[in-house]
Parts: structure tokens; C-alpha cells; sequence
């Protein structure tokens, strides 16, 4: 007997709030699959209703995604089409299903995209902050080496930096920007996308910082910093007396030998190694270190 042809796993994109941000092709699709693979599956029920779509559902969410997975593959390639389907916005993106989407491909599977919203993108286009080229981080770690790390990205970056943040850790990651040195930068914080009391503030780190510290953040929250402006020319040859100069001031001013490095680091356009062993008071480089 012939096998069958594989059915397709579509990813459908679902609204993050206004419940009109909704297409016709992705109410089509999950009125066609076998099955929709929901987060939460009373959540997506109520989207289901609102657009009479009456098809079956399966929760598939990051503590079971291991263990079914294999399951729905093999439905696929019985014939079967399915669905993926986040709480809110684009799946995968700071949700699950990268591994059902990858044993899908592994299988031999077509993987069709539903696009439609998505927080980051909707924050990124209103924000007024250069949207050519962009970095999104997701969720920032909430602690640890991990976290640091995600800062000193975030600090050191030409592009724009994308990030979501819990509302209760906004204002401490706003304090910590600043505290590495980037304070002036321009940024956004957008809240609620598109519902009912969506809001967008705009200005620079610490004027959000002040903003927030005597105001209560509640909803989902959308923080994007401008990218460091990069020295202009790249022939210009940045002195080791003038990384140490900028390295005493920072310290000077009270921050540590790390975080004044990872500053130095992304004003001046040299590397980090070089701006901690000179703030450590290191001798110097070999052959200079030139602006990127």
C-alpha cells in the first residue's frame, strides 16, 4: 500500500490583544486542519468561538512538548494537518514549538507560516527608533551570568535592541542600563499592545527610569534602546591614553572595573579585553587598537 502524503503543520500567528488583528486566512486554516495545538487550551477556545471555528484542540506547551511531539509527527505523516497556535502572537518567538517544528522538517513535513502579530514588531514600527536593522533578545534572563551578559549585548549593540520585561523588573533593568553607561540613549517602552490602554513612552533611558520609579507598570511589556552610535571613520585610531582616560572617569564615578570596560568598550569602539586591561591599569596593546 502506498503511504500517504504528509499533511502540512501550519503556524498561525493569533491576535495579542485587539481581537480584530485576525486574517481570514488563518480563520480558513483552523477551520481546515485535524487539530489546533493550543498553549493554553480555554484561552485559544475563546479565540475558536469568536470566529465559529469548531475544530479540535490539543495543549502542547513547553512542559509536554517533549513528549508529544513525536505524536503529532507522526499524524502528519498519516496525512493529517495541523495547527500551532501561541496564547498571543507569532509562535516560537519567545513561546513554544521550535522542537515540534524541527522533528516536522527532520520528517520530510511542509511547514506553512500564518503570519499576523506580533508584540515586537507592532512596539518596533511605533517606537521611532531605527527599525532597518534590529536585535531582539526576547525575554531577558532574570538573573545570573546570563543576565549580565544580555546587558553588556544590550549596551554594546549599533542596532536596535528589542526586549521583552517582566513590568515588576522595568525599572531595575532601566537602572542597570543606565549604570553601564547608557543613560542618554534613546528608548521606548510600549505596553499593552494593541488593547485597550496600550501606551508608548518614549524618551531616553533615564528619562524612563525617573518616569517609572514613581509610577506603577502593569501589562505586557516591549523595551527597545536605540543602538550605540559608532565612531565615524574607520581609520581612526583610538589612543590607549584616551580608552584609559574614559576608563579613570567611569571609575572614578563609581562604577566597577567591569562595567566601566564593557562601557568603554562600546563608546569607543575597542574591544572589551583590551578596555579591562586597562582599566585592571595593564601596559599596552600590541599594535594599537583601532574603532570599529
Amino acid at each position: 500500500m502506498t503511504a500517504p502524503e504528509p499533511g502540512t503543520l501550519f503556524i498561525v500567528s493569533t491576535p495579542i490583544g485587539n481581537m480584530g488583528d485576525f486574517s481570514f486566512r488563518a480563520v480558513d486554516v483552523l477551520k481546515s486542519v485535524a487539530l489546533v495545538l493550543a498553549e493554553d487550551t480555554r484561552h485559544t477556545r475563546r479565540l475558536l468561538d469568536r470566529y465559529d471555528v469548531s475544530t479540535p484542540m490539543a495543549a502542547y506547551h513547553e512542559h509536554n512538548e517533549a513528549k508529544t511531539s513525536p505524536r503529532f509527527v507522526a499524524r502528519l505523516l498519516a496525512g493529517e494537518s495541523l495547527a500551532l497556535v501561541s496564547d498571543a502572537g507569532t509562535p516560537l518567538v519567545s513561546d513554544p514549538g521550535a522542537r515540534l517544528v524541527r522533528a516536522a522538517i527532520q520528517a520530510g513535513v511542509s511547514v506553512v507560516p500564518i503570519p499576523g502579530s506580533s508584540a515586537a514588531l507592532a512596539a518596533l514600527v511605533a517606537s521611532g527608533l531605527d527599525a532597518d536593522r534590529f536585535l531582539f533578545l526576547g525575554f531577558l534572563p532574570r538573573t545570573g551570568r546570563d543576565r549580565r551578559e544580555a546587558f553588556e549585548e544590550i549596551v554594546g549593540s549599533p542596532h536596535t535592541v528589542v526586549v521583552y520585561e517582566s513590568p515588576n523588573r522595568l525599572s531595575a533593568t532601566l537602572a542597570e542600563l543606565e549604570r553601564l553607561g547608557g543613560g542618554l540613549r534613546p528608548a521606548v517602552v510600549a505596553r499593552e499592545m494593541t488593547k485597550q490602554f496600550e501606551n508608548i513612552q518614549r524618551g531616553t533611558v533615564a528619562d524612563l527610569l525617573a518616569y517609572y520609579r514613581e509610577r506603577p507598570v502593569r501589562g505586557e511589556v516591549v523595551l527597545l534602546v536605540a543602538g550605540r552610535v559608532e565612531t565615524k571613520g574607520v581609520d581612526r585610531i583610538v589612543s590607549e591614553e584616551e580608552v584609559a582616560a574614559r576608563v579613570r572617569s567611569l571609575r572614578a564615578a563609581g562604577l566597577s572595573t567591569r562595567d566601566a570596560s564593557v562601557q568603554v568598550a562600546a563608546e569607543l569602539g575597542v574591544s572589551k579585553r583590551v578596555a579591562y586591561r586597562l582599566a585592571r591599569g595593564g601596559g599596552e596593546a600590541e599594535g594599537g587598537e583601532t574603532a570599529e
